[in-house]
Order: C-alpha cells, then structure tokens, then sequence
C-alpha cells in the first residue's frame, strides 16, 4: 500500500512538472480552496452565498477529480 502511495505522489510531481493542463487544474483548484476559506471565515453566510459556497465546493471537487483523472490514466499507462 505504501509503494503505490509513493507512486501515485511521484505520478503527480510528474504531472505537475510536465504536463500544462494537469497545472491548469490544480491552479483552479487552489483557487477555488483559497476562495472557499475566504467564505468560510464570515460568522453567517446569506442564502446567496451559501449558494455560491456550495457551487464552489462542486467546482473545486471536479477540478481534484480531473486531476486524479489525469494520474489514474497516467498510471495505466505505464502498467
């Protein structure tokens, strides 16, 4: 189990170096995660912005399933 954890992070460092959609991503998804906890620090959230947190949150988890997407295929190609 641990060797394919370290796979998978050298996959990523991989893909992270390499490969410009893969960065496209993960710039997307630090973005959202920044904007997330900007949100996240107001006391109480209007109806409005619970909506838009919420949209958020589904943002940012397709920009980390996309990535994962890109190592997945990345590590079925080198089995």
């Amino acid at each position: 189990m641990m060797n394919m954890e370290v796979s998978e992070e050298a996959l990523i460092a991989k893909l992270r170096t390499e490969d410009p959609e893969f960065q496209k991503w993960e710039a997307e998804h630090h973005k959202l995660d920044s904007t997330l906890k900007s949100i996240d620090q107001h006391v109480y959230l209007t109806p409005e912005e619970e909506v838009e947190r919420k949209r958020i949150q589904k943002l940012k988890l397709a920009a980390k399933d996309k990535m994962m997407d890109m190592v997945r295929r990345l590590k079925i190609g080198r089995a």
